[in-house]
């Protein structure tokens, strides 16, 4: 997880608390899941470490941007064992 071949800084080695795997769904699907688990982990989790596992190339830019919109920091990317794009998203208080 040292490389950043998909934009951002590298995840490194950050510990995830639910990785959501959106492999094979369009764009704006990968960013919706994000934002749901976001809202279902309520306003009490800040701190909570999501990745989004997603085969969608605009989901380097949109998790980024949803990210900057919502008030939440994106840790970077790095690629799942099956060399899928995984963006690193760490929620922090506005969901």
């Amino acid at each position: 997880m040292s490389a950043a071949p998909f934009g951002g800084p590298p995840a490194g080695a950050v510990a995830v608390d639910a990785e959501l795997d959106c492999r094979g769904l369009p764009c704006p699907a990968p960013v919706l899941a994000l934002a749901k688990a976001a809202r279902a982990r309520g306003d009490a989790a800040p701190g909570t470490v999501l990745a989004v596992v997603a085969e969608d190339p605009a989901a380097r830019v949109d998790v980024p941007a949803w990210c900057r919109m919502r008030g939440h920091d994106y840790l970077g990317a790095d690629v799942a064992p099956d060399g899928v794009a995984r963006h690193v998203v760490r929620l922090g208080g506005a969901v």
